[in-house]
C-alpha cells in the first residue's frame, strides 16, 4: 500500500506539475517539485504511525510525479534536436546511480544506527535534494521556446486550457503517448517487483536476494539507459522503443520458461535491467517532441503519468491472476502484453528524430514525420 499509494498519486502530480509548468515556467515549478518532494521525504522520518506514513507517502508523490515531467520537458526545450535524446536519455541515467547510491546508503545507516532508528535516518537523509534548488535558480534559464509560447498567451494567442491536448486535433497523439507510456512502465513494474519472487519461489535460488544480484540488476539499468539513448538519436524514437521492447519479451520469456541456476540468475540479471529500461531513455525526447510548445508539459506529463497509474497496478494484477495460472504465466501475460502494447504505440505514432521543437501555429504529426525525414537526408 505505501508503495503503491506513492505511484498513484504520482500520476496526478505528473499531469498537475505539467499544467502549472505550461502557465508558470519550467524552471519555477521544477524547483516546486524538488522541495515538495524533499520536504515529504524528511517529514516521513518523523511519522508515528502507519496513517501518518501513508498520507505522507502519498503527498511524495505529488512532487516525485513532477520532477520527471517538468524536468524533462526543460532539457527537451534546451537541447538541440540532434543532441536530444543523448543528453536526455544520459540524463535519465542517473536513475540507475541514485538506486545504487541508496542501495549503499542502507548497508551505511544500517550499521551505524539501531534499526529503529535507521529507517527514520534515510527519510531525512532525502531532504538533501532540496539543495538543488539554489543550483537551478541561479544556472537554469526558462527556455526560449516557453518564452515565445507565454508571450503568444499573453497578446491572446492560443489560450489553451488543461484540457485542450483532448481536442481532436491532439487526442489520438495523447492516447497513443498514453498507451505507450503505460505499456513501457506496466512492464518494468511487472518484471522489477515480481521476478525475484518467482525466482526464489519457482527454483528456489538464493542468489536474488543477495547485494550481488542487486548490483548486477543496477549495471544492466544504467548501461540500458546509455545505450538507449544514443540509440534513440542513431535509430529514431520508434525504433528504439520497438527494439527493446522486442527484447524485454525475449527476457521474460528466458527467465519465466527456462530452468536456471544462480549464477545464470545472477548474470541473467543484467539483461533484465539493461531491455526494461532501454526504452526509457527516448520516452523524453518523444513526448517532448509530440505537443506543442503551449501545451507540451501538459501533454507529457498527462501521457507519462497517465501510464504510471495504470502500469502501477500491473503488480497487484499479477499477483491476483498468478493465484489462477501461476506466477511465470502471470508475469509472462502482464509483462509481454505491456511490451506488445509499446510496440503497436510505436508504430501508429510518428517518427520525430530531429524534429526541431514546434509553436502551436506548425504542429502538426504529419509535419513531425516530414521534418523528421528531411533531417535524416
Amino acid at each position: 500500500m505505501l508503495a503503491t499509494v506513492t505511484l498513484l498519486v504520482s500520476a496526478l502530480g505528473g499531469w498537475l506539475a505539467g499544467i502549472m509548468a505550461d502557465h508558470f515556467g519550467r524552471a519555477r515549478v521544477l524547483m516546486g517539485t524538488i522541495l515538495w518532494f524533499s520536504l515529504c521525504t524528511m517529514l516521513i522520518g518523523f511519522a508515528q504511525n502507519f496513517e501518518q506514513i501513508f498520507i505522507l507517502r502519498a503527498l511524495q508523490g505529488l512532487g516525485f510525479g513532477g520532477e520527471w515531467a517538468v524536468g524533462s520537458v526543460l532539457m527537451g526545450e534546451l537541447v538541440k534536436s540532434n543532441n536530444r535524446g543523448k543528453i536526455v536519455g544520459t540524463v535519465q541515467s542517473a536513475w540507475a546511480i541514485g538506486w545504487g547510491a541508496s542501495a549503499i546508503l542502507y548497508t551505511i545507516i544500517y550499521s551505524i544506527f539501531r534499526e529503529a532508528m535507521a529507517w527514520r535516518v534515510l527519510f531525512w537523509i532525502g531532504v538533501l535534494p532540496a539543495l538543488l534548488v539554489f543550483y537551478i535558480r541561479r544556472n537554469v534559464p526558462e527556455p526560449e521556446l516557453y518564452a515565445k509560447a507565454r508571450q503568444q498567451a499573453q497578446l491572446g494567442k492560443h489560450k489553451l486550457s488543461a484540457w485542450a491536448i483532448f481536442l481532436p486535433r491532439f487526442l489520438k497523439t495523447t492516447v497513443l503517448a498514453s498507451l505507450l507510456c503505460t505499456g513501457a512502465q506496466g512492464g518494468y513494474y511487472g518484471i522489477s517487483i515480481w521476478l525475484p519472487t518467482f525466482l526464489k519461489t519457482k527454483w528456489h535460488l538464493s542468489v536474488v536476494g543477495t547485494g550481488s544480484y542487486l548490483l548486477v540488476v543496477i549495471v544492466g539499468l544504467f548501461i540500458g539507459y546509455i545505450v538507449g539513448a544514443y540509440l534513440t538519436d542513431i535509430l529514431g524514437r520508434r525504433a528504439n522503443f520497438i527494439t527493446f521492447a522486442v527484447l524485454s519479451g525475449i527476457s521474460i520469456i528466458v527467465y519465466t520458461q527456462l530452468n536456471i541456476t544462480d549464477t545464470q540468475a545472477l548474470i541473467l540479471g543484467f539483461p533484465i535491467g539493461f531491455t526494461s529500461c532501454g526504452l526509457f531513455s527516448g520516452m523524453g525526447p518523444f513526448l517532448t517532441e509530440l505537443f506543442p510548445s503551449s501545451m507540451r508539459a501538459t501533454g507529457q506529463g498527462f501521457a507519462y503519468s497517465f501510464g504510471r497509474a495504470i502500469g502501477a497496478l500491473f503488480p497487484t494484477l499479477v499477483g491476483y491472476l498468478s493465484q489462477r495460472v501461476g506466477l511465470g504465466p502471470a508475469i509472462g501475460i502482464f509483462a509481454g502484453g505491456a511490451y506488445v502494447l509499446v510496440f503497436t504505440a510505436a508504430v501508429l505514432l510518428p517518427e520525430t528524430r530531429g524534429t526541431e521543437l514546434a509553436t502551436l501555429e506548425d504542429w502538426a504529426p504529419a509535419n513531425q514525420a516530414k521534418a523528421a525525414t528531411q533531417a535524416v537526408k
